[in-house]
């Protein structure tokens, strides 16, 4: 009889899930290790590096530390005023604000949550959020309830994204703002999208990722403009080189993959 006979489940899921962080932790130590140098800098964590890490699609673009991706960082950007553009910042985004977080990045939450001053976080299906809700449809939400809606990479999951558009509209203030960014090709002028493509297969192939259900095109603006929203487009032109290079503002080189985005854009859509 195996010695793990005698040992219950529960304790073995534990030692084994401990195992695989101790494992997980030295492997990121010796990559750090590797990595020392002081070319670039994570404006989240701070970490500094010869260079970040790759994603699947883009070269020195994922910090080692905390994993923080170029959108991360670009908003961070803006709230630490490192932008050239005036009423950008932390100040004028977020603080005193009642702040809705849709799918809250880790690297982002902390942050937030602590200039805004009630700050309420919430997912479809997670489970460490104070609300489940589905974009799409908010019927426990009351009109004009929020400051500011934050949504990170979330339309392309969403069914109907007009629809949350639309609702997003509705649960804002006057002049509340919605801080938005998606996945997007370089330079399609119209959302990709097919309902009948239902396959995780397919979904990766045609919209880059298993649950994406479209990537949006050059007319992401309109789609929010249609919903009644006043939009601002900044990207990493919003920078100085200095801090494109950086804090890696966007992709050191440019992804010749059909579906990399290699240019993040922020839509700031004001009610």
């Amino acid at each position: 009889m195996r010695i793990q006979s005698f040992i219950p489940l529960s304790i073995r899921r534990c030692l084994g899930n401990s195992l695989h962080s101790l494992a997980a932790h030295k492997k990121k130590k010796k990559l750090l290790k590797k990595l020392q140098g002081s070319a670039v800098e994570c404006n989240i964590c701070h970490w500094q590096g010869s260079r970040f890490t790759d994603d699947p699609w883009h070269a020195g673009t994922v910090c080692p530390n905390c994993g923080s991706q170029v959108r991360h960082r670009m908003l961070v950007a803006l709230l630490d005023g490192k932008s050239m553009l005036p009423h950008f910042d932390e100040e004028h985004l977020l603080c005193g604000k009642k702040i809705l977080h849709f799918a809250p990045e880790r690297q982002l939450r902390d942050r937030i949550q602590k200039a805004a001053e009630i700050y309420v976080s919430t997912d479809y299906d997670r489970g460490d959020v104070d609300l489940k809700l589905d974009m799409s449809e908010m019927p426990s939400v009351l009109d004009e309830d929020f400051d500011v809606v934050i949504a990170c990479d979330v339309l392309e999951h969403v069914p109907d994204d007009r629809a949350a558009m639309r609702e997003l509209h509705r649960i804002l203030k006057s002049k509340g703002l919605a801080i938005i960014t998606a996945p997007q090709k370089d330079s399609p002028s119209q959302t990709d999208e097919d309902p009948s493509i239902t396959s995780p297969e397919e979904r990766t192939k045609h919209f880059g990722q298993k649950d994406h259900l479209r990537i949006f095109g050059d007319d992401l603006k309109a789609r929010l403009e249609e919903a009644r929203f006043s939009v601002s487009v900044i990207d990493a032109s919003a920078f100085s080189q200095n801090a494109i290079e950086r804090f890696v503002l966007m992709p050191p080189t440019i992804s010749s993959h059909p579906l990399a985005t290699n240019h993040r854009r922020f839509y700031f859509a004001k009610k």
